[in-house]
């Protein structure tokens, strides 16, 4: 079994893993970086040579695990593509997203290079998804497997509990069993319940390592940050400010909305206007409407309806001046420039009586790390086509990570004890805790850091 790891850097970029057993060769995820244009923003395809693919199988529908599905399939147009139906139903409004972001890029970078495909393309690469439900065995030949029966490799789907959709996978050979968690959590968030992942034996474990430099703060509960989170909105409100929240539109603002639901049910905060992106109420729709058709807290709530939040765009967001009282939870959750986030940020953080709250990652170098980290009273600049601001606006970080924490991934690891640990999907601080963790509680495995680009033999 050979493997190449297609993401470019050790880091959250362009996620992408090549493997090839006797029979098949596949890829693992096909991910944008967020902070590259043009081709460094893709995985490196070019490591794979001129092998042909017989599937690609996608995880869950974030940008960067399936920013650049229809690139890979305009050049590998034999390959079978799977994903749970949700990531379809995600992913679809996510990449038509994608495009109209690429062509504005195009025009303010000035490249010929985007958008790197089209909405036509988007439309002709999802009518070739095959769907695929959760722990039901499926040949690379998209045949439904029955557990008695003996295919040369054959796929699964397990819930990763980390968005709606999300997946880890289990692929089956004729010698040997590898499980790749993708983006997972093991704990229960607002709505999605945690991880049901498989305990048998599995020989490869290729496993995500997001907050491996993070240890788990000394008697944090979900519970707990929730009621702080609460009570600094309220803070917030009674000193005459707003709270803008940075989210990623998929994941972190329904969990959002969720949370202020359940405060505002308790009676725990008063009824306030709440503010997402259009994308985001996208998103948000596509949970409504599969409320009842996966495994969540919260079955019944409809959260466009119940919390009618008002929907802000790149045509209005220049008519929403920063009113106290209200919640704006807008993406992205790094502030990329030109997005709500960051609009709107610059419109308060020059205000004391304002609030930034950061609910999740945000890479220490883009305009969200930047506005986390820097002293009061400093200037910095949130996006370089605009002038330095003086930094005066209140801010605080909530762990609301919608990853497993480094402490459940070293326990699921020792659970199954598998031959091989291969860490990917994080930055290299994190990715060297967990190897170094790793090692001494699992003497008995090979801890695997691939280096991009290098075929490896697993």
């Amino acid at each position: 079994m050979k493997f190449i790891n297609l993401t470019r850097r050790t880091e959250i970029g362009a996620n992408s893993y090549y493997i090839e057993t006797d029979e098949h060769r596949l890829v693992l995820d096909s991910g944008m970086h967020p902070k590259f244009e043009g081709e460094e923003a893709l995985p490196n395809f070019a490591a794979m040579q001129d092998r042909q693919l017989d599937a690609i199988i996608v995880s869950h529908a974030h940008q960067d695990h399936i920013g650049t599905l229809p690139v890979l399939m305009r050049r590998q147009p034999r390959a079978r593509v799977f994903m749970p139906e949700a990531t379809g139903d995600i992913g679809d409004a996510l990449l038509h997203n994608s495009v109209n972001v690429m062509t504005r890029q195009r025009e303010e970078l000035g490249t010929m290079l985007y958008p790197l495909f089209t909405h036509r393309g988007v439309q002709d690469a999802s009518e070739l998804w095959q769907f695929c439900p959760y722990r039901q065995r499926v040949s690379i030949a998209g045949e439904r497997v029955r557990p008695n029966e003996t295919e040369t490799t054959t796929f699964e789907f397990y819930d990763a509990g980390h968005v709606l959709g999300s997946s880890g996978v289990l692929l089956r050979t004729r010698d040997q069993t590898v499980f790749y968690t993708g983006d997972v959590n093991f704990d229960d968030q607002t709505i999605m319940q945690a991880a049901e992942f498989p305990n048998d034996k599995i020989d490869i474990l290729i496993m995500e390592c997001t907050r491996g430099d993070h240890p788990t703060p000394a008697g944090w509960t979900r519970a707990s940050e929730e009621k702080r989170l609460c009570d600094a909105i309220n803070a917030a409100f009674d000193q005459g400010g707003c709270v803008l929240i940075p989210v990623f539109a998929l994941g972190k603002t329904q969990e959002v909305l969720a949370m202020i639901h359940n405060f505002k049910r308790a009676q725990m905060l008063d009824d306030c206007p709440i503010y997402i992106g259009g994308l985001s109420a996208k998103m948000t729709n596509i949970y409504d409407q599969r409320s009842s058709m996966s495994r969540r807290q919260l079955p019944r709530v409809q959260f466009m309806h119940e919390v009618d939040p008002f929907i802000l765009n790149g045509q209005n967001i220049g008519e929403a001046p920063a009113r106290g009282g209200r919640i704006y939870a807008l993406s992205s959750g790094m502030m990329t420039p030109k997005t709500l986030s960051n609009i709107f940020a610059r419109r308060v953080i020059e205000n004391p009586r304002h609030s930034v709250f950061f609910v999740g990652y945000a890479d220490p170098l883009s305009p969200a790390g930047i506005l986390r980290d820097a002293e009061p009273e400093t200037e910095i600049a949130l996006d370089s086509d605009e002038a330095p601001q003086r930094l005066r606006c209140q801010r605080q970080q909530f762990q609301f990570s919608a990853h497993a924490s480094r402490e459940s991934l070293v326990e699921y690891a020792k659970k199954i004890a598998p031959k091989k640990i291969v860490l990917v999907h994080g930055d290299p601080p994190a990715v060297e805790w967990m190897r170094a963790r790793l090692h001494v509680d699992l003497p008995q495995s090979e801890i695997i850091v691939p280096p991009p680009g290098v075929e490896i033999e697993l």
